[in-house]
């Protein structure tokens, strides 16, 4: 078992500014709702969940559809 506060030479350490934004309760609503929208497509292992409308706040199963992340990422 490693010592306490070791981690990895390779890891990368996140900023105390980082950490407290992704810890705000806006974020961690709209991470749940990414993760919500993710465990309805579940043969989507890998790949990014694309809406079809650009509303990522509408998580219809019908406006939702599987795409490599290159593609999704290339959008706009």
């Amino acid at each position: 078992m490693p010592k306490p506060g070791y981690r990895k030479p390779n890891a990368k350490k996140r900023s105390v500014r980082q950490r407290a934004y992704q810890g705000k309760p806006e974020q961690r609503k709209n991470r749940s709702s990414r993760n919500k929208a993710r465990r309805k497509l579940k043969g989507c292992k890998g790949k990014d969940v694309h809406h079809k409308d650009g509303n990522p706040k509408n998580n219809s199963r019908s406006n939702l559809r599987c795409v490599s992340k290159s593609k999704n990422r290339s959008r706009k």
